[in-house]
């Protein structure tokens, strides 16, 4: 099992069909659920899945947490879509990696991206916050260069 950090290649094709909206005042509904690591996640990961999924605790529950749309923004040619943070309280967890994935009807549960954290993240008895980068042209969490 793996977890392995990439853009979804459905989520690539559905940008070119006009299926992803990531206007932050009417666009589509996005959330992020955690994963074990006995998951496997990558490029090819379509949909949202319970199976791997951490535990139900605190304010975590299954399918995750909504994220807030900060919107999209452009810059040195860099398309850039960007959330806020996420945190789950009361919480005792522990994650491998995420995904990031949309809720709305015309792509229900479609795979976004997975968030590798690289090791295992603990959060016991406390808060677990995923921080996204600064929406920058070389580290936001969503870009689209040329």
């Amino acid at each position: 099992m793996a977890i392995t950090q990439a853009i979804a290649n459905a989520f690539k094709k559905q940008l070119l069909e006009g299926d992803q909206n990531f206007s932050s005042s009417s666009g589509d509904k996005f959330k992020l659920a955690l994963y074990t690591s006995s998951a496997t996640l990558n490029s090819t990961t379509t949909a949202y899945s319970a199976t791997n999924e951490v535990s139900n605790s605190g304010t975590y529950t299954a399918g995750g947490g909504a994220l807030t749309n900060s919107g999209t923004s452009i810059s040195a040619g860099v398309a850039r879509a960007d959330f806020a943070d996420l945190s789950f309280t009361g919480v005792t967890i522990t994650s491998r990696g995420a995904l990031i994935y949309n809720t709305s009807s015309a792509v229900t549960n479609a795979a976004v991206c997975v968030l590798d954290f690289g090791a295992d993240k603990t959060a016991t008895s406390g808060t677990f916050t995923i921080q996204f980068p600064a929406p920058t042209s070389t580290a936001a969490i969503l870009r689209v260069s040329g």
